[in-house]
């Protein structure tokens, strides 16, 4: 495949990229013909998966205003992908003006388009790095000076720990990251379940295999063990979309539908 003018060579075009499948999905136009044809295989055997992704998203956007109402003024957004209406940085900027948001993802693609998107936002950042290297992740955002680990801010797991094997030891990789928080600060998680799911669902997440990103779906009691001994706040590990809904009718009654958990934690460690 010819490479775009504008990308740079490193991109692998011969493969799908999940970020820009999930960009696809999400009626963005950072996406290519070999993103697209995998996204209408996915969605082909199951109708519902541009829903089940605006469902993630709208969860996502949940979380960061009820972070905003418990006072949080910084976010690290751990893989972001490709910016898309309704990016983290809009939300919570759009409520208070002040808000200090840093997007980390893995796609090189993502991060120009991110790069590209928030250049002369001076309360923005984005860093080109693995969740898998948490590490590296939290040196390259102090060299940013955006996020103050001194104070509570909010770490944003949507949709990206399902791409983390067992073999590479998510829980560890998730300690370390709330081990650098302070206390009062948040983590959401949004995460790919087999449970509650039909078989078509399940065939359709395992086509991510496809990808340079297989999706590895875990229990609720999986999950849930990734928030450590935070406090997970009401209404605890659920559905996306039961998550907090905008309103009761908003909850459907098959909270099952879209085949993710969600929840929220808070880090009430005593200070010092």
């Amino acid at each position: 495949m010819q490479q775009p003018d504008g990308l740079p060579a490193e991109i692998d075009l011969s493969r799908p990229s999940a970020a820009r499948v999930y960009d696809y999905f999400l009626g963005g136009a950072h996406n290519f013909d070999i993103d697209r044809q995998l996204a209408d295989q996915i969605a082909a055997m199951t109708p519902n998966l541009p829903a089940t992704m605006r469902a993630g998203r709208e969860f996502l956007r949940r979380a960061v205003h009820a972070l905003l109402d418990a006072g949080i003024e910084q976010f690290l957004d751990i893989g972001s992908g490709i910016p898309t209406v309704g990016n983290v940085h809009e939300v919570a900027q759009a409520a208070n003006p002040k808000a200090r948001v840093v997007y980390v993802d893995i796609d090189p693609v993502a991060v120009a388009h991110s790069r590209e998107l928030l250049a002369g936002n001076e309360s923005t950042g984005v860093i080109h790095a693995d969740l898998r290297d948490p590490e590296r992740i939290l040196a390259e955002a102090r060299k940013l000076d955006l996020l103050d680990f001194d104070r509570p801010l909010g770490i944003l797991l949507a949709g990206v720990v399902h791409f983390v094997p067992d073999t590479d030891r998510p829980g560890d990789i998730l300690a370390t990251l709330r081990a650098a928080t302070a206390s009062g600060s948040y983590l959401v998680i949004s995460h790919s379940t087999f449970e509650d799911q039909p078989q078509e669902m399940l065939d359709a997440q395992r086509l991510s295999a496809r990808t340079a990103t297989e999706i590895t779906l875990r229990s609720r009691a999986e999950i849930t063990a990734f928030f450590g001994d935070w406090t997970i706040v009401e209404p605890g590990v659920v559905h996306m979309e039961l998550w907090r809904p905008d309103s009761p009718s908003e909850a459907t009654a098959d909270g099952q539908r879209f085949g993710a958990f969600g929840g929220v934690a808070r880090n009430d460690r005593p200070a010092g």
